[in-house]
């Protein structure tokens, strides 16, 4: 098929790989509405077209968390990525130093810190999540320090995995779900030779580098239903930062009282989510959330943002809420499990275009120039700078 837009490639994954693997990556929790939100949110604001603003072609490069980016994007910690792509973790770490922007290692990744740390030399970040056995964490944040990786992204909107209904349609969990995952695989002949045969060891090689023992998707579910840790609170994360010599940046808050307790933490920067809307479903969209944790924290931490950015147009969107940065989840995994490393690096180029075109619109120069300016004034009364006069109702119609 052809590729004409980021959009495209979730029709292209869905072709590729087993229903399993992309019910995975697409779906959300409960009934999705969170997940549908935060893409309905963010593309229902507008922007404030400006013209003859005589700025020439403006630059994507900005400054993040002590580096210099080429474009404000960073990709995201997806779990499982080397399922979508052989060796997935690997080929989208490359696609992201050959664009000059952050890769994010997620804890439950197949291929271990080691292995992409060795295989991509652009800047990678280490994700961790809470978990019971504080041995792994440790050792976990060892390796990735040892492995040049110094932004921890710590994830703590996971205290238990959420509610995901489609997992047990598809078959990834749920009865019979090994049989169904094969008979799908059979299905996929291109998917099944390339990276269920050509991309093994299939085993998660984080938890492996630590447990000592080869882990399979039914190992890997379980250590998602067995070891997220409700009990633990801010306190007890104390020793993190303490641990933890570089950046450190909390993922998953949408309250501003949560962002005051990431300042006293000492976090260096957050990530306003709803991690993509597959946890509680019913929580407001990140773009809701966004304007008022940056509000609540000001310059004091760096605020980034994910969940529902599809577009460069959306990367603008979210940059004039108030972030500083935007990670990319889903849309870039939908053109790893398409295209792999190719895919990756075509999507990064398309949203680049898309944002060079957005900003020449609203008349922005650089990232650091959008603000609630370039956003209509429907969209900046998500700020609080102007409430619209409400007319009284009209007793005729009733």
């Amino acid at each position: 098929m052809i590729i004409s837009g980021p959009s495209d490639y979730r029709r292209a994954a869905q072709r590729r790989i087993p229903r399993f693997l992309f019910d995975y990556l697409d779906g959300g929790a409960v009934t999705e509405s969170t997940m549908r939100g935060n893409v309905e949110a963010l593309q229902a604001i507008p922007l404030r077209q400006r013209v003859l603003q005589g700025g020439g072609t403006p630059t994507l490069e900005t400054d993040v968390l002590g580096s210099r980016w080429q474009m404000p994007v960073a990709l995201a910690p997806i779990g499982a990525t080397g399922m979508y792509a052989r060796r997935g973790e690997v080929q989208a770490a490359r696609a992201a130093q050959k664009a000059g922007i952050p890769y994010t290692l997620s804890t439950v990744s197949v291929c271990s810190i080691e292995e992409v740390a060795k295989a991509a030399a652009g800047e990678l970040w280490s994700q961790l999540y809470v978990l019971k056995d504080r041995g792994f964490m440790r050792n976990a944040l060892e390796r990735a320090w040892a492995a040049g990786m110094k932004t921890l992204v710590f994830t703590v909107d996971m205290p238990l995995p959420g509610s995901r209904y489609r997992d047990r349609h598809s078959g990834m969990s749920g009865p019979h779900a090994k049989l169904r995952q094969y008979a799908q695989a059979l299905t996929h002949p291109r998917w099944a030779f390339d990276v269920a045969l050509q991309g093994k060891p299939l085993s998660f090689g984080n938890i492996e580098a630590y447990t000592g023992r080869q882990m399979n998707m039914d190992d890997y579910m379980g250590f998602l239903a067995k070891n997220f840790d409700p009990s633990i609170s801010w306190s007890e994360l104390e020793w993190i930062r303490d641990s933890w010599k570089g950046n450190l940046v909390i993922k998953g808050l949408l309250d501003k009282q949560d962002a005051r307790d990431a300042v006293r933490m000492g976090a260096d920067g957050i990530i306003v989510s709803n991690h993509g809307g597959r946890q509680l479903d019913g929580a407001i969209p990140t773009a809701q959330a966004l304007p008022r944790i940056v509000e609540a924290v000001g310059d004091e931490l760096t605020v980034l943002a994910d969940s529902g950015v599809r577009s460069g147009m959306d990367v603008i969107r979210m940059l004039a809420l108030g972030a500083k940065g935007v990670l990319l989840g889903r849309a870039y995994a939908y053109a790893l499990a398409a295209e792999g490393e190719r895919g990756v690096s075509h999507l990064l180029d398309l949203i680049a275009a898309d944002m060079r075109v957005t900003m020449t619109l609203i008349g922005a120069n650089s990232p650091a120039d959008i603000s609630a300016d370039h956003l209509d004034s429907v969209a900046r009364e998500l700020k609080g700078e102007q409430r619209p006069a409400v007319a009284e109702p009209d007793k005729a119609a009733f």
